[in-house]
C-alpha cells in the first residue's frame, strides 16, 4: 500500500487538533481535544504540561484509528509559540507547569532589562522588543522554581524547550531533543543573524546552553516515533513550525504582499520580508521557516487578546452557557442586529497589550456605557477590538522598507464569522481573503512535511490548497470607520501606563 497520508497535529493553546492529510492537500478525517488554561495568581497563565501530550497522543491516535496506519507517510507538527517547558532529562517529568505565551509572570524581570538598557541590544541581536511573551524569561523562571535548577540544567540534567520540542522529545520517547528554527527565533536566546543560539544572551538570561535543543529546519527529518501506546513506532516526524509560521506558509507560501492574520485566542500579524534587519522597535523580527533549503523571514505583531476577549465577553453576558453552534451564530447576529457600540469601547488588556504597545502592565477597559447599551453592543465592542487591533500592527509594518500590503490573508476559528470579516475589510480598506481550509496551520506544517519527502508531490498539493473567499472593502464605510478606529486608539492610549 503507498504511503500517501500525512498526519498533522496542531497542539494549540486552546485545543490539540489531529488531522490526516493525503497528498492532494485534503483533509481525510480529523479530531480535536479542548485544552484547560489556569490562571493561579493575577497575570499567570499556565498549562498542565502532561495534559498537553496526553491530548496530543489521544487526537494522534484517533485520526490513525480511522484510517490504514501502512498509509502514513509522515507525522507534521505545528504548535502555540513561545509557550515554555522544563523537565528532566532523566524520566521526562516536567519541572513545572507549561508557561504559556500569555503568561506575565516574568514582567518585572523584562522591566529590570530594560533598565539596565539592554532592550536594544536584545532587540537587534533577536529581533525581538523585550517583553515577557517570549520563551527566555520563561526558561529563566522555571530554572529558579525548582532546588538547584541552574546547576542541574549545567550538567545536561534539566531541558528547556518550547512545545514543539517537548512533544518530540515525547513522541520519540526520549530520543530526540530540538526545535525548528521558526520556534528557536521566538526563544529570544536565538541570533536571528547567525542562526545560533547566542552566547551573550544565554548570559543574559542565565540559562546554560546545555539545557537547549538542537536546531533544525522546518522541514526534514526530525527523529521516529517510538514507544508511545496507540502509535505505531517508526513513524518518521517531517515536520515543526510556530502555527502562525506554518498559517503564513499554507496562505501563499510567503509571496510579498499578502499579509497573514491568524485568529485565535490571541492574534498573530505576520508579513514575509527580505530583510531581517528592522527598526521598528514596536514589532518582531523573526525566522517564519527553513524549507530545508533557505530561511525565511517574517515582520509580525503579536496580539495576547483577540479571541480570549471575546470570549471574556461572552462569559461576563452570560452566552457561554450555550451550545457551541448557537454562540456562533450569536456571534455573528448580534454586531449586525444594532448599527454601533453606542459608543462603548473595549480594551482587551487582559494580561497586557501586545504590539504595536508593549505595555505589561495596561489593563482591560470598558468604556462608553450607557442606559442604552445592551448585550449586542457589548458582543460588537468585543469584536470590533480585534479588528482594531489587527489594524494597529499592519499600521507600524508600513514603516518597514520591504512592506508591501495587497490583501490580508486570514486564518483561525473566528474568521467563520462573515460580519467580522467584513468589518476587518472596510476598516483596512483592502480584501480580506479567508482561506477555505480552516485549519491552515496543520495544513502548513502538513506541505512543509510533504516537501521533505517530494518536490514534486508538494508542489501538486501547494495548487489545490491556495483557494480562498474574498470579503472586498466598502470604501465608504471605510472612510467612516477611521473615526471609530480613532476614537478606540485614544481610549487604548489612556491605559497605557507608560
Amino acid at each position: 500500500m503507498d504511503k500517501d497520508i500525512i498526519i498533522a497535529l496542531d497542539e494549540g493553546t486552546s485545543n490539540a487538533k489531529a488531522m490526516a492529510i493525503d497528498f492532494e492537500g485534503n483533509i481525510i478525517t480529523s479530531h480535536s481535544l479542548p485544552l484547560s488554561i489556569l490562571t493561579p495568581n493575577e497575570g499567570w497563565v499556565e498549562q498542565d504540561a502532561r495534559l498537553l501530550i496526553n491530548a496530543s497522543y489521544s487526537v494522534i491516535s484517533k485520526v490513525i484509528s480511522d484510517i490504514e496506519p501502512e498509509r502514513i507517510a509522515g507525522l507534521a507538527i505545528s504548535v502555540q509559540r513561545e509557550t515554555a517547558v522544563g523537565w528532566y532529562r532523566s524520566n521526562g517529568e516536567p519541572l513545572n507547569a507549561a508557561i504559556t505565551w500569555q503568561c506575565s509572570r516574568t514582567a518585572e524581570f523584562c522591566e529590570s532589562l530594560r533598565r539596565d538598557n539592554l532592550s536594544e541590544k536584545i532587540r537587534s541581536i533577536t529581533g525581538l522588543p523585550v517583553a515577557p511573551l517570549f520563551s527566555a524569561s520563561k526558561f529563566k523562571w522555571l530554572l529558579e522554581s525548582v532546588p538547584n535548577g541552574v546547576e542541574l540544567a549545567k550538567n545536561g540534567d534539566i531541558c528547556l524547550g518550547t512545545v514543539d520540542s517537548w512533544l518530540l522529545w515525547n513522541l520519540t520517547g526520549g530520543k530526540e531533543f530540538s526545535c525548528d528554527y521558526s520556534n528557536a527565533s521566538r526563544t529570544q536566546l536565538l541570533n536571528i543573524h547567525t542562526h545560533h543560539w547566542d552566547t551573550e544572551l544565554i548570559k543574559v538570561f542565565g540559562i546554560p546552553e546545555s539545557s537547549l535543543p538542537g536546531i533544525k529546519p522546518s522541514s526534514g527529518i526530525f527523529g521516529y516515533t517510538n514507544g508511545n501506546e496507540n502509535i505505531p513506532d517508526g513513524i518518521p516526524i517531517l515536520s515543526m513550525i510556530g502555527d502562525s509560521h506554518a498559517a503564513l506558509f499554507g496562505h501563499r507560501f510567503g509571496e510579498m504582499g499578502c499579509v497573514k492574520a491568524t485568529y485565535g485566542t490571541g492574534s498573530s500579524v505576520m508579513a514575509p520580508v527580505t530583510n531581517v534587519c528592522s527598526n521598528i522597535k514596536s514589532l518582531a523580527s523573526t525566522i517564519a521557516w527553513h524549507d530545508g533549503h533557505s530561511v525565511i523571514y517574517g515582520l509580525e505583531g503579536n496580539i495576547p487578546h483577540t479571541g480570549d476577549g471575546v470570549a471574556w465577553m461572552t462569559e461576563v453576558t452570560g452566552l457561554d452557557s450555550i451550545s457551541k453552534q448557537e454562540l456562533s451564530e450569536q456571534l455573528n447576529s448580534l454586531p449586525a442586529s444594532v448599527e454601533s457600540t453606542l459608543g462603548v469601547y473595549f480594551i482587551p488588556a487582559l494580561t497586557g497589550l501586545g504590539a504595536p504597545w508593549w505595555d505589561d502592565s495596561a489593563r482591560g477597559v470598558i468604556t462608553g456605557l450607557s442606559r442604552g447599551v445592551e448585550r449586542a453592543h457589548l458582543i460588537r465592542a468585543s469584536l470590533e477590538a480585534i479588528t482594531y487591533q489587527i489594524a494597529d500592527v499592519i499600521t507600524a509594518m508600513k514603516q518597514h522598507s520591504d512592506f508591501e500590503f495587497i490583501s490580508l490573508m486570514v486564518d483561525g476559528g473566528p474568521t467563520k464569522n462573515d460580519w467580522l470579516m467584513q468589518y476587518q475589510a472596510d476598516l483596512l480598506g483592502v480584501s480580506v481573503l479567508r482561506s477555505n481550509v480552516t485549519e491552515l496551520s496543520a495544513i502548513g506544517a502538513a506541505l512543509l512535511a510533504l516537501k521533505a519527502i517530494s518536490e514534486q508531490q508538494f508542489e501538486i498539493a501547494r495548487n489545490s490548497v491556495s483557494n480562498h473567499f474574498e470579503f472586498k472593502p466598502n470604501m465608504e464605510r471605510h472612510e467612516r470607520l477611521q473615526k471609530r478606529w480613532a476614537e478606540w486608539r485614544s481610549v487604548l492610549k489612556n491605559t497605557l501606563s507608560k
